[in-house]
């Protein structure tokens, strides 16, 4: 084949290639007036040539919105930069449908810069907008579910709290639970019960794992707590109890652990005595009615439902008027503050001693102000439970 013979070739192949090219192809004068289309987009439109060629402007394909669209911005946008690129657009069909497009578009200018023509290629976006179509009705059903599931996530988790706590004659009670997560329930736990002849138990911790298996594990570690100190009340033996019902419940294929604090309060005077016993908690914080801060040690009570015989520790205090006690979970203290947690510097002892002295409402609402001080440093839920004496 001689090169007279593949000039020919080459010149038909490119004009079979513009006028049959999978995309559409258009040219129009600086004011919008088509001066060329390709055969693939009069496909697409329905049009014949004669239709559109020198007398249509490229607007007057698109819809009422694409039209203004096309005023507004890119038209504008043309004007400023000699190109735009990827625009979504829609262009209105012989029949009268919309046929969704992607619009991008060149000026071509002289040797001197003038402007002579604009070039655009046109894809069509049936496909894409039904790929972006499936996406949100996808997008929307997921944000159903995920809704379906918060809110069961928060009915499971209201009713592993007390709606409200048990009041005590002579003194001032007070809680407050931060949910770190709204589509998983956590493990933190509190309750104040009455146990006649003026005593109240009271009990405060945190179970290992989250989600529905967790909210089983509290769920046993609560109720147990509650039966086990009507039949006998003292702590360490409330503890004892419920280490013995988790072992039994749990295998070791499947260990579950808490730490809890339990106590009683027995009204004495004009204050409080409290018998508390820790497995493993943080110690509790007492606020005194002279401003001090101590917190009541409770060393080496180990884990509840892993060991055996485990040992748990006791201790008992007096609460005064003016005195508050604070029991709390580790979320509080493990808060990440920077490259560290909160409490790494004794920070929490710092905090209770400049709100110190309280009441149980104030030092609740103030360690609520604290949480939301730490924004995305909380990462674990929080429970605050709270007992003061009013002072004289």
């Amino acid at each position: 084949m001689t090169e007279q013979d593949v000039v020919p070739l080459l010149e038909d192949s490119a004009e079979d290639l513009y006028e049959n090219a999978p995309c559409g192809y258009l040219s129009t004068r600086m004011d919008g007036t088509i001066a060329k289309i390709n055969a693939t987009l009069l496909g697409w439109l329905g049009y014949d040539r004669s239709e559109v060629v020198g007398r249509r402007r490229f607007s007057d394909l698109l819809t009422v919105g694409g039209r203004i669209y096309f005023e507004t911005h890119f038209a504008p946008l043309l004007q400023m930069q000699g190109e735009v690129r990827a625009v979504a657009l829609e262009m209105v069909v012989a029949d009268g449908t919309a046929l969704p497009v992607l619009v991008s578009a060149r000026v071509k200018t002289d040797a001197t810069g003038r402007p002579l023509l604009i070039r655009a290629t046109i894809s069509d976006a049936r496909d894409r907008r039904a790929y972006e179509q499936e996406l949100l009705r996808a997008k929307r059903a997921a944000d159903r579910e995920r809704a379906s599931v918060q809110l069961l996530a928060a009915t499971l988790q209201r009713s592993l709290i007390p709606p409200s706590l048990t009041q005590v004659p002579g003194a001032e009670v007070d809680a407050y639970y931060h949910f770190a997560s709204a589509a998983e329930v956590g493990g933190d736990f509190y309750d104040l019960f009455p146990l006649g002849a003026g005593r109240w138990g009271f009990f405060l911790g945190d179970v290992s794992g989250k989600g529905a298996v967790a909210a089983t594990f509290t769920s046993l570690t609560r109720y147990t707590l509650r039966a086990a100190a009507v039949y006998d009340a003292d702590p360490i033996s409330v503890l004892g109890t419920l280490n013995e019902v988790l072992k039994q419940e749990y295998s070791s294929a499947d260990p579950r652990f808490c730490t809890v604090i339990f106590g009683v309060l027995a009204r004495d005077g004009d204050g409080f005595l409290v018998d508390l016993a820790s497995g493993g908690h943080p110690p509790a914080l007492m606020l005194r009615s002279d401003g001090s801060v101590e917190f009541i040690e409770t060393p080496h009570g180990q884990l509840v439902g892993i060991l055996p015989e485990p040992h748990f520790v006791a201790a008992s205090i007096r609460v005064r008027p003016g005195d508050t006690l604070v029991l709390y979970s580790d979320g509080i203290t493990e808060a990440r503050i920077g490259r560290g947690r909160f409490d790494d510097d004794g920070a929490l002892r710092e905090f209770a001693a400049a709100h110190s002295p309280s009441t149980a409402p104030s030092i609740v609402a103030d360690i609520k102000k604290l949480l939301e001080s730490f924004g995305d440093g909380l990462q674990d839920d929080v429970a605050v439970l709270a007992v003061s004496v009013p002072a004289l």
